[in-house]
């Protein structure tokens, strides 16, 4: 299987975190090699926080570069028009 990219984003305290590692451990569960990595900027204080979850039969690198992300969830209608230009 091609790797897949899904871009999880908000602000901090919204749950992007948590659910990019709930996401992380389903797909590890389905048999899918999986690569997680989060990027925090001000979590604590409201700021944006993307993380990103990568899965497929073989996925060498945790990081999705712009125009490559094949869905992005979007916990903050803002931080989704950020991201936007990372969508395929």
């Amino acid at each position: 299987m091609k790797t897949k990219n899904i871009m999880i984003v908000g602000v901090g305290g919204q749950g992007s975190l948590l659910a990019s590692k709930l996401l992380g451990h389903l797909l590890m569960s389905q048999g899918y090699d999986v690569k997680v990595s989060e990027v925090h900027g001000m979590s604590q204080r409201g700021g944006s926080v993307v993380t990103y979850v990568r899965y497929g039969d073989k996925v060498y690198s945790p990081l999705i570069d712009k125009g490559e992300a094949d869905f992005i969830v979007s916990f903050e209608a803002l931080e989704a028009a950020r991201w936007l230009p990372y969508l395929k």
